[in-house]
């Protein structure tokens, strides 16, 4: 027979027998603990997201209504703006209907005178040009009656130059013709004082003497002004300045009794100078002028 001992022993739990039943016992009331927590925490975050569901359909509600009212506020201030355009756009339009008009009328009235203008222009252009030509037919009447008179002139001076040439002949005095240094056969040249008195019995030419130094400057001779720049009396050579129409022109070299010439404004042949002595520091001669004043055909200029 086993002893009581030895059956308590038998019929004690487990736990007893290892001494763990306290750690059981801890544990299992920590994990109940744990449950029950993770439970109650379902049941919050259940509800607060039940919360959160109802606050977002309730913002999303009121930002449906606000977007809903704002596009109405925006379709009406489009149907607005619009409105406005088209009438400004139609105000604009008849604006500018009405300056087109307006400048239609004007430039309608403008252009009318602007014709009559033209036309009276046109007609005074053919008043004129009809006292043009009745001018310059009684013109061309009067130069042809001058041209007679002058031809007559003309043949009376012939005739008297032909009763001079021969009184000139009947002196026995031989004049000499010279080409000038422009390369114009010049008149007659004289080389003293009898064949210069000669020359104006001829009339052809006005004759003024001179007798300029180098010290006396810038002398007047006719019209014009006569400078004396350099003497060579041993090679009878000298230089001139000439000054005429405002222009100074240098005659450089000459000899005697050769016909320095130069064209002077409102003379159709060149004004001629001669030096029929050159001295120390001083020339004589003469400037042969023409009597005959018209203009030339070519602008006139002065050259050496």
């Amino acid at each position: 027979m086993s002893s009581p001992q030895s059956e308590r022993t038998q019929w004690e739990p487990e736990s007893q027998r290892t001494g763990a039943h306290p750690v059981w016992y801890i544990a299992l009331i920590i994990a109940l603990v744990a449950i029950i927590g993770l439970f109650l925490d379902d049941r919050h975050i259940s509800t607060d997201l039940a919360d959160v569901r109802q606050s977002s359909q309730e913002q999303i509600a009121r930002l449906n209504d606000q977007l809903a009212q704002k596009s109405a506020e925006i379709g009406q201030r489009t149907d607005a703006v619009a409105q406005e355009v088209r009438e400004s756009t139609k105000a604009a339009a008849d604006h500018a209907e009405s300056a087109l008009r307006r400048s239609s009328a004007t430039l309608t009235a403008k252009l009318e005178e602007q014709g009559k203008a033209a036309q009276d222009a046109q007609q005074a252009v053919t008043n004129d040009l009809n006292d043009l030509k009745q001018a310059t037919a009684s013109r061309i009447t009067e130069i042809s009656s001058d041209v007679n008179g002058v031809k007559g002139e003309v043949g009376s001076v012939k005739t008297d130059l032909a009763t001079t040439e021969s009184e000139v002949q009947q002196h026995g005095t031989e004049l000499k013709r010279m080409t000038g240094d422009l390369g114009v056969v010049s008149d007659r040249i004289a080389t003293n004082q009898k064949e210069l008195a000669e020359l104006r019995e001829l009339g052809q030419r006005n004759y003024v003497e001179f007798d300029v130094t180098r010290k006396s400057g810038l002398k007047k001779v006719g019209n014009i002004q006569l400078a004396l720049a350099k003497a060579d009396p041993k090679r009878s050579r000298f230089t001139l300045r000439v000054l005429a129409d405002d222009k100074t022109v240098e005659k450089s070299d000459r000899t005697i009794n050769e016909p320095v010439q130069l064209y002077v404004s409102g003379n159709r042949l060149p004004y001629e100078i001669v030096v029929n002595a050159v001295k120390k520091d001083e020339v004589v001669g003469y400037v042969a002028i023409p009597k005959v004043t018209a203009a030339r055909s070519t602008p006139t200029a002065n050259s050496q």
